[in-house]
């Protein structure tokens, strides 16, 4: 037997001996990449199929996975990679029709549980019967420019928010937000918060403090942690409330938040068309400017979008043109181009000449820690920014909602609690009895959510309750709990904690 084959069952008999999820990701470019590296710290056993054999090697060398060269509708290449037992597809190659493809082979061939795939086109909507078992059988398609979009849409409602996310099927949310002197919240202790502002209902997760010369760290919160200027907070609250809470830890006190009206896109890509689609819905709330260096690519973009929608052709990174075309005017700048260098030039530049917040697109996982929170406001990895919606089907456990946070080592959890107080280690149990790690927060649950509905689907039942948990607070079956993890290796403790016992059952 080949030393190869002996080596692949004996992963195979290891994986299986410690409950580890088996996992094929075809497609080894940028989104292939952020995928295997996040999944493969979380211990799981990868295999990444690719027809370019120098990537599938770099990935080999960069991490603890395994790599098959071939084409990923090939069942020969399938069975290499494990196909027969494995638990979850990723397919996230280049070309929407291999993706889609490899689905169906997946499923029909090898009987692959789970299958995702990556779908650039608009033309296909979740639950669309062409990708329904007799179709495609894709069980989730995924779409980083879509996630992209989506996230930049919640920055344009929140003006205030570096980010904004949903949980409870739009019920509760996580923001984060930077501190400003001045603010009611900021300086103050959060115990002091709470005894000031009793009406304020959100629940402050986590701080991350800047230190010269040092990358932002971790601040665990409790009562006496204060608020300081500059800090990025992170709050979990009810929707409706997500706006208060904002405005009481960044605008200074009896200042408004200004909202955005004036948007200008560098880059003609599909995110910005999507973007710019959406945004010219709502006629005349917003004014919005995209500036592309490419002829062709600015005739395409003029020939779809609304005429109020302005289409210019020009480069982003020359200051002439910013000045031109009025960048001291603009509230959002968001450097959307495919290449890392020109959008981080573009938005420092933009910046300094007025800009009152810029956002940059940066695939490169290292570029985006150089740059987030510095003269960029906010610097945005696509792949992060999809990466949850992988993470719920590799979670254990009844998880609802994940997203990825701080490029990738953070974590909040939306995650149900089922069985009764025999069966499970923390329904029927106050908040403060339950072995939880240090540094994990209870967040937020929300009661009342009818048993079926996922998170994806808006809530929409009166006896939907959101509850800001004390010590005290008694967890119920159904209960939807929200975490906040700090570090993504504890998330196994949370779900250990939540799983039924065989009694239940």
């Amino acid at each position: 037997m080949a030393v190869r084959q002996v080596a692949d069952m004996i992963a195979t008999a290891w994986i299986q001996q410690n409950n580890i999820m088996k996992i094929i990701i075809l497609g080894a470019g940028r989104v292939g990449q952020s995928v295997a590296e996040s999944l493969v710290s979380e211990q799981n056993g990868i295999t990444v199929i690719d027809t370019d054999a120098r990537a599938v090697r770099e990935l080999e060398a960069r991490y603890d996975l395994r790599g098959v060269v071939g084409n990923g509708i090939d069942p020969r290449v399938l069975a290499e990679a494990g196909a027969k037992d494995t638990d979850l597809l990723i397919a996230c190659a280049s070309m929407d029709e291999t993706n889609l493809v490899c689905c169906k082979i997946a499923q029909a061939v090898f009987e692959i549980p789970t299958r995702i795939a990556r779908v650039r086109s608009s033309g296909f909507v979740s639950h669309d019967p062409v990708l329904g078992k007799d179709g495609f059988a894709v069980d989730r398609i995924i779409c980083p420019e879509e996630s992209v979009t989506n996230y930049i849409r919640k920055l344009i409602e929140y003006p205030e928010a570096m980010q904004v996310r949903a949980f409870a099927g739009g019920l509760a949310a996580l923001a984060s937000v930077r501190a400003r002197a001045g603010a009611p919240a900021v300086g103050l202790q959060i115990g002091q918060v709470r005894e000031r502002m009793p009406d304020l209902a959100m629940r402050i997760v986590a701080i991350y403090r800047r230190f010269m010369d040092e990358p932002d760290r971790f601040v665990r919160c409790d009562g006496s942690t204060r608020i300081e200027p500059g800090d990025e907070v992170f709050i979990l609250a009810a929707t409706e409330h997500v706006p208060q809470a904002l405005r009481a830890i960044h605008s200074p006190q009896g200042r408004e938040a200004r909202p955005v009206y004036r948007i200008m896109m560098a880059g003609g890509g599909q995110v910005s068309l999507r973007l710019a689609q959406k945004l010219s819905q709502i006629p005349g709330r917003f004014h919005v400017k995209i500036v592309e260096n490419s002829e062709r690519q600015c005739m395409s973009l003029a020939s779809v979008l609304p005429a109020e929608v302005l289409v210019l052709e020009g480069d982003a990174t020359d200051e002439d043109v910013l000045e031109e075309e009025g960048i001291e005017e603009v509230d959002l700048f968001l450097a959307l181009t495919d290449d890392d260098e020109d959008n981080i030039m573009s938005s420092l530049l933009a910046k300094r000449m007025g800009a009152r917040r810029v956002l940059s697109l940066i695939n490169r996982r290292a570029y985006a820690d150089l740059m987030h929170g510095t003269q960029i406001d906010i610097a945005l990895s696509p792949a992060q920014a999809m990466l949850g919606e992988l993470l719920a089907y590799v979670r254990r456990g009844d998880v609802q909602a994940v997203h990825s946070l701080r490029r990738g080592v953070a974590e909040a959890l939306e995650i149900v609690a089922r069985g009764d107080r025999k069966s499970s280690r923390v329904v029927g149990r106050k908040v403060e009895d339950l072995s939880l790690p240090e540094d994990v927060h209870i967040g937020l649950i929300v009661r009342g959510i009818p048993a079926g509905k996922s998170s994806d689907e808006k809530q929409s039942e009166v006896t939907t309750e959101v509850i800001i948990p004390r010590s005290h607070t008694v967890i119920e079956s159904g209960d939807h709990v929200v975490f906040f993890l700090p570090n993504k290796r504890l998330v196994r403790n949370v779900e250990n904690l939540f799983r039924v016992s065989a009694t239940f059952f």
